[in-house]
């Protein structure tokens, strides 16, 4: 899933691909939020990113599908 992360008084966003579904990636954003902590999510190759809580701005969630790659066969 692609997911995106504003961060506030940043430019630029956080973009990466995660392995982990939208229902867990919206519970962690929710309980950093709520806990006031550090927001930790892994992306697909295996890194982390760690945001604080109280700098995020928004967090988008794009499509669970994977891309489909290559030519399709009519």
């Amino acid at each position: 899933m692609d997911v995106r992360i504003g961060i506030q008084n940043v430019a630029r966003e956080l973009a990466f691909e995660s392995d982990e579904s939208r229902e867990d990636v919206a519970k962690a954003v929710e309980q950093a939020i709520a806990g006031g902590s550090l927001l930790r999510l892994k992306d697909s190759k295996g890194g982390e990113i760690v945001v604080p809580a109280a700098g995020l701005a928004y967090v988008e969630f794009g499509r669970e599908k994977p891309r489909r790659v290559g030519f399709a066969a009519e």
